[in-house]
């Protein structure tokens, strides 16, 4: 069983993900709150394995709140709950250590498998933040050298699937566009994110943007 705390300043969000969350055989909400302050502590006494964590709320943010979490000794995997607009709190939470960005209103099946594939280690991002985030991060400064110095130790492989990273999709989708299975697909991700220094996913696409790879 995942087990899934939830972090959202609005009723409504956190009712709709928790009725969501909890329609899914192997997932179960164990704790939630509407402010960043009890969450760290919350993932101590319950231990889940994915946080879902409104980058911002009206009491204690969730920024802070994902500084705690990565300062535990096992920290769960974090993905940050935003709207389509992309600003500084999600650079931040990038460069905090975030897993993933999902919108709130992500379709349902997308919110499930989204659980799923952090709950195994990986990242999530979604499609449209994905655009706007490295759009924001990268405009004027693709830094494109030592980027295109980077790729250009990937396999042909590789760089293919770097730049469907960087164009949103999940193992499982870059598995049906390459004809490789999920776990083929795991493994090129955690090859690429090795040999170009990148902390996760969403670092990958900032590579695979400014290198040229992707527009």
């Amino acid at each position: 069983m995942i087990k899934v705390l939830v972090a959202d300043d609005e009723d409504l969000v956190r009712s709709g993900l928790r009725t969501i969350l909890s329609g899914a055989g192997d997932i179960e909400v164990v704790a939630e709150c509407d402010d960043g302050g009890p969450v760290a502590e919350l993932v101590r006494v319950h231990r889940p394995r994915v946080v879902l964590l409104d980058i911002r709320m009206r009491a204690a943010d969730g920024i802070d709140a994902l500084r705690e979490l990565m300062m535990l000794p096992e920290p769960p995997a974090v993905s940050m709950l935003t709207t389509f607009d992309v600003d500084e709190y999600v650079r931040e939470a990038l460069r905090v250590g975030a897993s993933g960005f999902l919108l709130k209103d992500t379709a349902p099946g997308h919110l499930v498998q989204a659980v799923r594939d952090l709950a195994r280690g990986g990242a999530v991002l979604d499609p449209k933040v994905a655009a706007r985030l490295v759009n924001s991060v990268a405009v004027g400064a693709r830094a494109a050298e030592p980027a295109r110095r980077l790729l250009a130790m990937l396999s042909d492989r590789e760089l293919e699937v770097v730049g469907l990273v960087g164009e949103g999709l999940s193992n499982a989708e870059i598995g049906h566009r390459l004809h490789l299975s999920e776990a083929t697909v795991k493994g090129y991700v955690s090859a690429v994110l090795g040999k170009i220094g990148a902390a996760n996913r969403v670092q990958a696409a900032l590579v695979a943007y400014r290198g040229g790879l992707i527009a």
